[in-house]
C-alpha cells in the first residue's frame, strides 16, 4: 500500500458511499486509477466491505458493555463461536490478559444485559467467571487507519 491507497481508504472510512469519480478527484488520481485501486483493494482484503454504521441508542440499544471472560484452555474455539451467536453480543476478542475473552455486549436495558451476561454467556460450557463493565459512554474511531506520519 503507498500513500495514495492509505489516502483512498481513509476517504471511503469518512463515507463509505461516496462515487468512484468523488474519490478520484480527493485522492488526485484519475477515476480509471481510482477503480482500479478500489478493486485491488478489495481484492487484497484490505477493504473488505462497506456497511451502515449504526447508532446502538436510536434503535433501541441504550446500554454497553465490556465483559471479560476466563474459559478452560483450549475451549476457545467452541467458547468464541457460541459467543458469536448470543443475542446483544456485538464484538468478541480473544485477548492476552488475566482473562481470556473480552466481549462487548449492546442491550435494550440493565435486566437485558444481566440476563446475557449472568443466564447466558456464563452458561456456555468452558466459561469459567465473567466481570463486566458498564460502558458510560462511546468515542468512537471505529475503523479508522491510526496516521503514521
Amino acid at each position: 500500500m503507498d500513500a495514495t491507497d492509505l489516502r483512498i481508504v481513509a476517504a471511503l472510512q469518512r463515507d463509505g458511499r461516496m462515487s468512484v469519480r468523488a474519490l478520484a478527484q480527493e485522492v488526485h488520481v484519475s477515476r480509471a486509477g481510482a477503480y482500479a485501486r478500489l478493486e485491488r483493494l478489495q481484492e487484497h482484503g484490505v477493504i473488505t466491505g462497506f456497511t451502515a454504521v449504526v447508532s446502538p441508542e436510536k434503535v433501541g440499544l441504550g446500554t454497553s458493555a465490556y465483559v471479560s471472560v476466563s474459559i478452560e484452555q483450549n475451549s476457545w474455539r467452541q467458547v468464541a463461536g457460541a459467543m458469536r451467536a448470543l443475542p446483544g453480543v456485538d464484538h468478541v476478542a480473544l485477548v492476552g490478559a488475566e482473562f481470556d475473552v473480552l466481549v462487548q455486549v449492546r442491550t435494550r436495558d440493565n435486566h437485558e444485559l444481566r440476563n446475557v451476561v449472568l443466564e447466558q454467556i456464563q452458561a456456555l460450557p468452558g466459561v469459567k467467571a465473567t466481570r463486566t463493565w458498564l460502558i458510560f459512554e462511546e468515542l468512537s474511531t471505529r475503523g479508522r487507519i491510526p496516521k503514521t506520519e
